[in-house]
């Protein structure tokens, strides 16, 4: 290390009625995996679109250079050209295509008149087993979790051959075990001279895998740092312009009376008939965070999904509601029964991306919008405002695409959306995925005082410390079963873990 890779200079980038980049300056070392921080909105990602020329040459101002060499990029193709490749944090992959044909969609090897089969399956293969998948290559990429597919997602960036890999979250639906494989894949990178450059919010992986880390604040370069020379507190104060004393503002609430029981509860996967869920029980008071853990596979989404009459195939056990039997066959009677589901996946099953704030935010309770059968405008102009508004949705206008929002805003949005069917229950699945510290910090208020107001609350999370900080009681998942339960006081990440490795042979459900 020493020459620069990369070294973008006086970088101003403006969208209609805001400047997104505002003569941002990033080098980057040859060799170096370099971190590059900041809250939703501080420009990150589009700084990175100018890179991988998305953004191209002459839509922005300042200049790039590659080795000392000024570029120019007119589209995509052009920074492949130059050895630049990009991993998204939105798959860019095709679920009916098998998993060799994903990972050489966009090579020379897919261009040839008469395909080699043979040749890209083995190809594929070699790719495979050098990230450790023992997956075939020819199985379709949407029988797939979501953590293998981004690890496909990084394997066809691979395959480029880039002198310069971008890696835009890239572990946001990884496992431990995962992010320990793409632990491995970047140092031996590394180790063969590519420069990476890491974008991330879990500051613990980038305080362990990067060498430096450059801190974005509302689209201007805070500052550069080698990772010896800062803490992980440092690094939150800088982006988002004050120290966050508590991670976790956890508060005392008041919990009431049981709003939900489920009881002796399984079901089945509609095409092969798996078990999924296995004789759970449990239930949720009113005003309690109830903390579901567990590791990937263990069914958790899987679970709530059902619960919310969202998965297909059959079903069996009880649930009430309120002292209320419910019949959940489709989200539209869990909907009617108060529950509402926030899901880990908003940009699929949360938001309409093409949609504006105003609408979305009312999607969920289109009835309460619709007093005389139509949709009434300015009713929901009013009250997506009222709700926007209440959850610090931060925005130049209702009137603007969802998908123009940062993360942050987009979950508000999510959130907003399904508190306008004002729920007695909320599920959370992994409601702070992909957002910065500042906005956690905002979800976490949120939760707390939905709390306050005797909304029951499910919170699916990977993130332990999330779980061990918010949750007033913790239940643990393993092999689509409940492992255990844990209280506020009694949990700890070892109590948690040991509880998600550990299958309960006997199924006795978990009801006190």
């Amino acid at each position: 290390m020493g020459a620069y890779a990369l070294q973008m200079e006086g970088i101003t980038k403006e969208f209609p009625g805001m400047k997104a980049l505002d003569h941002v300056t990033l080098s980057v070392e040859k060799g170096e995996i370099h971190a590059l921080c900041g809250e939703n909105g501080a420009g990150k990602s589009t700084l990175m679109k100018i890179l991988s020329g998305v953004y191209p040459a002459g839509s922005f101002d300042g200049r790039i250079m590659i080795e000392g060499r000024e570029v120019s990029f007119r589209n995509i193709k052009a920074s492949q050209e130059a050895g630049i490749a990009i991993i998204y944090q939105e798959l860019a992959l095709v679920p009916e295509m098998t998993i060799g044909e994903n990972i050489f969609l966009s090579s020379d090897l897919m261009r040839e008149k008469v395909l080699n089969w043979n040749r890209i399956y083995a190809e594929t293969k070699r790719w495979l087993d050098y990230i450790g998948l023992d997956i075939d290559p020819q199985r379709k990429l949407g029988d797939l979790t979501v953590g293998k597919q981004q690890l496909i997602e990084i394997v066809k960036a691979l395959t480029k051959h880039a002198e310069i890999l971008i890696l835009d979250e890239p572990t946001a639906a990884l496992t431990e075990s995962e992010v320990e494989v793409l632990a491995a894949i970047l140092k031996d990178l590394q180790a063969k001279g590519v420069t990476c450059i890491y974008i991330s919010h879990k500051l613990g992986e980038v305080m362990r895998l990067a060498d430096s880390v450059t801190i974005l604040r509302d689209g201007q370069t805070v500052d550069t740092f080698n990772v010896d020379e800062i803490t992980e507190d440092t690094i939150v104060t800088k982006m988002v312009g004050r120290p966050l004393t508590d991670y976790f503002p956890y508060e005392e609430h008041e919990i009431g009376e049981e709003i939900l029981r489920v009881q002796n509860y399984s079901f089945y996967h509609k095409s092969t008939d798996e078990k999924i869920a296995d004789n759970v029980s449990f239930k949720l008071r009113k005003g309690e965070i109830l903390g579901v853990s567990g590791l990937m596979g263990a069914g958790r989404s899987e679970l709530f999904i059902s619960l919310f009459g969202g998965y297909p195939g059959k079903s069996y056990g009880s649930v009430t509601i309120d002292g209320q039997s419910a019949n959940i066959q489709k989200p539209s009677d869990a909907i009617k029964a108060g529950l509402a589901y926030v899901s880990e996946d908003r940009k699929r099953y949360g938001l309409v991306l093409g949609m504006e704030i105003t609408k979305n935010a009312t999607l969920a309770a289109l009835r309460n919008v619709m007093p005389k059968g139509l949709i009434d405008a300015s009713l929901e102009l009013k009250s997506s405002e009222e709700m926007t508004n209440k959850l610090n949705v931060k925005t130049h206008s209702l009137e603007a695409k969802v998908d123009q929002l940062s993360g942050g805003n987009q979950q508000k949005v999510v959130l907003s959306k399904w508190l306008f069917t004002n729920p007695k229950v909320l599920i959370l699945d992994e409601p702070t995925r992909g957002i910065d510290v500042g906005a956690k910090s905002e979800i976490y208020k949120i939760i707390n005082e939905l709390s306050q107001q005797g909304v029951g609350i499910v919170m699916i999370s990977s993130e332990l410390p999330e779980i061990l900080g918010m949750s007033d009681r913790i239940l643990v998942m393993a092999d689509g079963t409940i492992s255990g339960e844990l209280s506020r006081e009694e949990a700890t990440q070892e109590s948690v873990m040991k509880l998600a490795t550990t299958r309960r042979d006997n199924h006795d459900p978990v009801i006190n």
